[in-house]
């Protein structure tokens, strides 16, 4: 029924959560690319991880004996990280878990704005889910 609001009577219908939306083909076609940035992401990550190690032993190289000492530079990493997120965003993909490489294209199915649903390392797009349930609700195409 109308919802009615002070002598204005309108149909509400609910608005889209997202600008951009892909077809299963426009989906389809980042692939290569996405799995060439994430692919990226996940070297970055280990050298993320390499140096916070190394930082946590100088930490305790100054700590025992009380010497300065070069530390890794985290910067060239994260911004390098910082762009692909922004490449990747920038087109309205959503990124769930960016080390695992999970993400979602807005898609609209029968009429109900949902996901389509990419896992990095995944041949192809398989799956889909509505915008509530999230990973755990991934249903096959």
């Amino acid at each position: 029924a109308p919802l009615y609001l002070g002598g204005l009577t309108s149909v509400f219908t609910t608005m889209p959560y997202h600008d951009t939306h892909f077809t299963l083909e426009e989906a389809r076609s980042l692939l290569p690319e996405l799995s060439h940035k994430f692919h990226r992401v996940q070297e970055l990550v280990a050298s993320l991880r390499q140096r916070e190690l190394e930082m946590q032993r100088i930490q305790q190289l100054i700590r025992s004996n009380g010497q300065g000492s070069k530390h890794p530079d985290f910067g060239v990493v994260i911004s390098e990280i910082q762009e692909i997120v922004a490449s990747i965003t920038e087109q309205g993909i959503e990124i769930k878990d960016l080390e695992r490489g999970l993400i979602d294209f807005p898609h609209w199915r029968n009429g109900q704005e949902v996901y389509l649903c990419w896992l990095f390392g995944e041949d192809d797009i398989h799956f889909w889910h509505s915008i509530e349930e999230g990973f755990a609700g991934r249903t096959p195409l």
